[in-house]
């Protein structure tokens, strides 16, 4: 099947009503009907402003950047990046086409 991979960048501390990005993201995904979504902390990395985030042993919470993503139908990343829109949130994303499948049979 024929469809889109979204990949959203943000970070640990960032907000969105009241809770982080990457859970809120994850939430409007599922009540849209996305089958499933991931997201990924990473142990460095830096955006637009150039400053590097780094993991150390002594942080507990922080600055680190976060990767969500969800492989979809066109329909769906329009009906996500409209509510995005819509709450004027302010997301970096890349999109890219790709043919997704199951292999396999399902349990």
């Amino acid at each position: 099947m024929k469809g889109v991979h979204l990949r959203f960048y943000t970070y640990e501390n960032r907000k969105a009503h009241g809770v982080p990005v990457h859970e809120w993201l994850l939430g409007r995904a599922k009540h849209l009907g996305i089958a499933g979504g991931s997201a990924f902390r990473a142990i460095a990395g830096f955006g637009r402003h150039g400053q590097l985030h780094e993991q150390h042993f002594y942080e507990l919470a922080g600055e680190l950047p976060v990767l969500v993503e969800f492989v979809v139908t066109e329909p769906q990343a329009e009906a996500l990046l409209k509510v995005l829109a819509d709450e004027k949130l302010n997301l970096f994303y890349a999109r890219i086409a790709g043919e997704f499948a199951q292999v396999g049979t399902a349990d």
